[in-house]
């Protein structure tokens, strides 16, 4: 057997990391995210570029479920939709679930889910999983959600994958954190706020941001067009489809980080 085979067989995610093109992909990403972190402005302005890149990815997050704000108009305290105060509210927390997502994901994203839609649903549905005949919002047009069933199984099965050891790369494991969760849509509003969160909260808790610079929900948002497609091969189930996903979460990072390099330089410059 092949060290290769072997760890796959030992590993149920480095299967993933092996389909052709993610490894250069996450190689791609890793080094431009390494820059960032390395920016001599983040020795004394790191906090700074943390609060920005936060902002700016609950904007963009926002956006992607359809919300209409600038950037200048939260900055102003314009903000009245639903979905940009969820936004933020879940930016806002972020931190504080480092610690919880690893050890009680199931908590964690109950959570993210209160903070999403404090303003839009009952309060009994606040956290809770979908039942059936509720409505699932998809502002993506991917097409209908599993059944609430299906979808607490595969919920099940992604906690069980985040308590796993594993070796494979951060970006790996985020890409399939937020995949799983837009596939399934567990609460069936603000789950694309939800499922952004997870796969940014991911990357912090396996050491890639460690100090949450890279707005990633920014990256899906610059390449909206490719966003719904990559979903859409993600959840046919190929190894196709599941590595142009990752690759295309990897493109999204790598946006993001660009992103936060050029608020760097924007503080440096003064």
């Amino acid at each position: 057997m092949s060290q290769s085979t072997s760890a796959s067989a030992s590993d149920p995610l480095a299967r993933i990391a092996e389909l052709p093109g993610v490894a250069d992909a996450v190689a791609d990403t890793r080094t431009l995210v390494d820059r960032l972190l390395g920016h001599r402005i983040l020795r004394r302005r790191s906090s700074d570029v943390s609060m920005e890149s936060a902002l700016r990815g609950a904007c963009a997050s926002a956006a992607l479920e359809g919300a209409e704000v600038s950037i200048d108009e939260i900055r102003e305290g314009h903000v009245y939709d639903t979905r940009i105060k969820g936004a933020l509210r879940v930016s806002g927390e972020l931190g504080s679930l480092v610690g919880t997502w690893p050890k009680a994901p199931r908590q964690a994203l109950a959570r993210l889910h209160t903070l999403a839609a404090a303003d839009a649903v009952s309060d009994d549905a606040l956290g809770r999983p979908r039942i059936a005949g509720e409505r699932v919002e998809d502002p993506l047009e991917l097409g209908p959600a599993p059944a609430p069933e299906t979808a607490l199984a595969r919920l099940e099965g992604l906690y069980s994958l985040l308590g796993v050891r594993t070796s494979v790369p951060a970006l790996v494991m985020s890409a399939l954190v937020h995949g799983e969760l837009m596939s399934v849509r567990p609460f069936g509003w603000g789950d694309g706020l939800v499922a952004r969160a997870a796969e940014r909260l991911t990357l912090v808790e396996r050491g890639l941001d460690p100090k949450s610079l890279v707005p990633s929900e920014l990256g899906h948002q610059m390449l909206r067009d490719e966003y719904g497609p990559a979903l859409r091969g993600y959840m046919g189930g190929t190894p196709e489809g599941v590595a142009e996903w990752v690759v295309y979460c990897c493109r999204a990072v790598r946006a993001g980080a660009q992103d936060s390099l050029a608020t760097c330089e924007a503080l440096k410059r003064g």
